[in-house]
């Protein structure tokens, strides 16, 4: 299938081109950094910024992208589910 956009640069602000299944874990580190978490079903999401920041969002409704580099999700605090990290 042809990709019109395979000459251009990826920048952050351009469109995710991986994912994968985040479980939350208060001691290991995600697989790689995200770009974006979105959000299955709605709660809080505790998670560690690249920066080193801990920070938790609280009422997040399904179906939420949230735009952040993040390297750690952590289960102490997250109730969101079905989280897919974006790259």
């Amino acid at each position: 299938m042809p990709d019109r956009f395979s000459s251009n640069i990826p920048s952050l602000t351009s469109p995710a081109t991986h994912g994968f299944v985040v479980t939350p874990s208060d001691t290991l580190d995600l697989s790689e950094a995200t770009r974006a978490i979105y959000v299955g079903s709605g709660g809080a999401l505790a998670l560690r910024l690249l920066s080193g920041q801990t920070i938790t969002f609280a009422g997040l409704a399904a179906g939420s992208i949230l735009p952040v580099r993040a390297d750690r999700i952590l289960a102490t605090g997250t109730t969101a589910g079905s989280l897919v990290g974006l790259v």
